[in-house]
């Protein structure tokens, strides 16, 4: 299972390609696609990453909904028809789609920012905010991490 920690902000250039961090690459070398997987966020301006093994369980877990139902099909709709596979080149870089950096407010930099099992990138400026308003909210409403159900 993939890990990943840390945030890392990375130029873009010209090309609209940016270095993935070499630890989250690192995390995803045991998968077949050498590369990862983004779709919009469905409630920030940001990026949601996975590699591909992660994509699949993803899928897996949508069997449990039945299959020709709305709710699935709006959770298939939104996660698998926007996902963008972006291989990897020889420098351990992927180009992010325009459309993709106009949606996140991208211009020059992208915050690649470990959650656990997925990631996310984000405009930097956007990211800070995002931060200092989880911690709040982590604050306020006291969240700790659940106990472990085993």
């Amino acid at each position: 299972m993939a890990l990943f920690l840390s945030t890392y902000i990375n130029k873009i250039d010209g090309k609209g390609r940016v270095s993935v961090p070499a630890t989250f690459r690192a995390a995803l070398a045991a998968n077949p696609f050498q590369g990862i997987v983004v779709f919009k966020s469905r409630s920030h301006s940001a990026l949601e990453g996975f590699g591909m093994e992660d994509m699949a369980e993803i899928a897996t877990r949508l069997d449990h909904f039945d299959l020709f139902s709305d709710t699935q099909d709006d959770l298939a709709t939104v996660i698998f028809a926007e996902s963008r596979q972006l291989p990897f080149d020889g420098d351990g870089r992927i180009v992010l789609p325009e459309d993709l950096r106009a949606f996140c407010g991208m211009a020059d930099k992208a915050a690649f920012v470990g959650m656990g099992r997925k990631f996310q990138i984000w405009q930097p400026e956007a990211l800070e905010k995002r931060l200092a308003a989880a911690r709040q909210n982590v604050q306020d409403k006291e969240l700790t991490v659940p106990p472990n159900k085993t």
